[in-house]
């Protein structure tokens, strides 16, 4: 296939659909170093010329990696919803974001037309949108989910409690969760990444963060972010587990790095709905991040953005609870600086509530990256405003365990008060009830850890 456009009296051809979905795609260190990205901002504009025009139907039939050779490509097809799809092939992939744009279309005709689309797709229309089209759009797709409590309702927004510490003492983690929870950090999740994930260790501090829980009647969920074979021999042994993790990539070769497959998050789905209720349907936790494919080399000559798309179209079919980007965490040899951080997190939000999957963030960076706290801080405040349903919550932004930078417990505080949020319901009547918010405001007991000593 050649494919040709004719831009300042200079003819571009591209040898693909890949190739034209790569050299549309904005600046990325991690297409800067696969050889994949435009040579120039004249081609980049060319290809997204190209791509402009081509229909869904083409994007549909030219995958990122063919059905016959990946598990990740079969999951997406076999997913498509048939009769929507043939209303919608003919589209155009410009006249799919002008849609998406309109005043006119809602979110239920948005909903509606996620169940006809691939990834590849979701990725095409990213690549033609401004950082404010993805934010406005991304706005437009509200995505609720229910665990222990509702996540994802308009006018919320929730953090992660991430108790991390570098020896996973349970004294010190406690502590961590109690400053978390002082400041509203926890409705999503309390969730831990484990130094030691050896299967004691991970059983331990589930029994410690569900006695946290049970002890305060907090309305929220567990989870230790050990490998899910980890967790589902937890739950096999009476672990009490409130949601199943994994981090995904987006081709069955990269998801065998991780050590995982799609039966081995079927068997893992199928027992979280045994093990993890009988509050649900939603007991899922993904982490992703666009690089992923690429760091393993399973990327199969497609842009980040395309196989960041792929992991979300695998990650419904498991109906989670939350799904986050670690936006910044794979560095800048993917992510250069926080220009490219900043537009991928925007570009990964929207492809997740495009998707039909409950999206957060972390946003985030690792010190060798060209980017600060402020920067971070800008994003945040992006993709707030953007509908994003919850960010990590680390005491003073700094985790001692992963050893990079992102947002804090009162950080979220800060972005709920900004915009005028509030926590997920159910947590913002427990705070109520506890005396840690009123009207809709952190009272003056708010950051103290020692609150939860005294009682």
């Amino acid at each position: 296939m050649l494919l040709r456009e004719k831009l300042y009296g200079k003819t571009y051809e591209f040898g693909s659909v890949k190739e034209v979905l790569a050299k549309a795609n904005e600046e990325k260190s991690g297409d800067r170093q696969a050889g994949i990205a435009a040579n120039s901002v004249a081609e980049r504009m060319a290809a997204k010329h190209v791509l402009a025009e081509m229909t869904l139907e083409t994007l549909r039939q030219n995958p990122a990696v063919p059905y016959e050779e990946d598990e990740v490509t079969r999951v997406i097809q076999d997913a498509v919803n048939e009769t929507i799809y043939q209303e919608i092939k003919g589209w155009a992939v410009g006249e799919f974001r002008e849609w998406l744009l309109s005043d006119q279309t809602t979110d239920e005709m948005i909903r509606r037309v996620s169940n006809g689309l691939t990834a590849e797709m979701i990725a095409a229309v990213t690549k033609l949108m401004s950082n404010l089209d993805l934010m406005y759009a991304a706005k437009k797709i509200p995505v609720t989910s229910h665990c222990v409590n509702t996540a994802g309702l308009p006018g919320t927004l929730a953090s992660r409690n991430q108790p991390n510490h570098p020896t996973d003492s349970p004294e010190g983690i406690r502590a961590e969760i109690y400053e978390g929870l002082s400041f509203g950090s926890g409705d999503s999740v309390i969730g831990i990444n484990p130094v030691d994930d050896s299967l004691a260790s991970v059983m331990r501090l589930l029994d410690m963060t569900y006695d946290v829980i049970q002890k305060w009647n907090i309305p929220t969920q567990n989870c230790v972010l050990a490998h899910v074979t980890t967790q589902m021999e937890a739950m096999k042994r009476g672990a009490p587990l409130g949601l199943v993790f994994q981090s995904l990539a987006g081709s069955e070769k990269a998801n065998a790095g991780f050590g995982v497959s799609v039966g081995l998050m079927d068997e893992a789905y199928a027992m979280a709905q045994i093990y993890c209720g009988p509050q649900g349907p939603n007991y899922m936790y993904f982490e992703t991040g666009q690089g992923t494919a690429l760091s393993a080399d399973a990327h199969y000559g497609a842009d980040q953005l395309v196989m960041e798309a792929r992991i979300y179209g695998m990650a419904k079919r498991y109906k989670p609870y939350q799904v986050n980007t670690v936006v910044g965490f794979i560095g800048p040899e993917y992510l250069y600086d926080s220009v490219q951080i900043t537009r991928a997190g925007l570009e990964d939000h929207f492809m997740g509530k495009l998707t039909g999957i409950p999206m957060g963030c972390d946003a985030c960076y690792t010190n060798h990256a060209r980017a600060n706290q402020n920067d971070i801080e800008n994003l945040a405040v992006l993709l707030t405003a953007a509908g994003c349903n919850y960010f990590m919550g680390v005491p003073m932004g700094d985790d001692p365990m992963l050893s990079y930078q992102c947002t804090s417990y009162h950080d979220t505080a800060s972005l709920r008060q900004l915009l005028r949020l509030h926590p997920i319901p159910e947590f913002e009547n427990w705070m109520v009830d506890i005396g840690l918010m009123k009207d809709g405001v952190l009272t003056e007991k708010a950051g103290d850890a020692s609150f939860f000593l005294q009682r």
